[in-house]
């Protein structure tokens, strides 16, 4: 390969982070992380040694960033709950109340479109071995899309009220 389409393509898939500080390789090993893990765990993904693990995690669950699990031994884990937090601030900022609605609206469409499509409330209800063996690839990718698009629907509707709070108008 080329170097110059190493620069401008993904990084190699072993190595994710190379280019990135300690404290954003810890950072993206945790993000990556689909359990709870060791600081030695963290240290190994994030190509740095278990001490600059430990102090960056310090650091992120001061923030609310990570979970610190006691015990022997130590155990972080992102907070999902923190990432949510900042996914609908985001929205929040970026959007009117209107533009928030009108996603929300949509969303809702859709959501009620796979509803009548699969006569379900959710997607979780779907038997997806009620299919032919040549439609099940198609309704996999349709439970994923509505899923996405009921999470979707839940952080613009947040970020809606939270828009709609902060331009209510004062009574003072």
């Amino acid at each position: 390969m080329a170097d110059g389409a190493r620069r401008n393509g993904p990084p190699p898939f072993d190595r994710p982070f190379e280019a990135e500080d300690t404290k954003q390789r810890v950072y993206g090993a945790v993000l990556h992380a689909r359990e709870p893990m060791t600081a030695a765990e963290i240290a190994e993904r994030a190509d740095c040694s278990e001490e600059s693990a430990r102090t960056h995690l310090s650091f992120y669950a001061d923030l609310g960033i990570v979970i610190r699990h006691e015990g022997r031994p130590v155990r972080y884990e992102r907070n999902d709950d923190y990432f949510e937090w900042r996914r609908v601030n985001e929205l929040a900022r970026g959007h009117t109340v209107d533009e928030l609605q009108a996603r929300v609206s949509e969303l809702t469409d859709r959501i009620e479109t796979y509803r009548d499509e699969y006569d379900s409330d959710s997607p979780a209800d779907v038997n997806v071995l009620e299919f032919d063996a040549e439609e099940v690839d198609n309704v996999y990718v349709d439970l994923g899309d509505w899923a996405t698009a009921i999470e979707e629907r839940r952080l613009h509707e947040r970020a809606r009220r939270k828009v709609a709070g902060s331009t209510a108008p004062s009574h003072s």
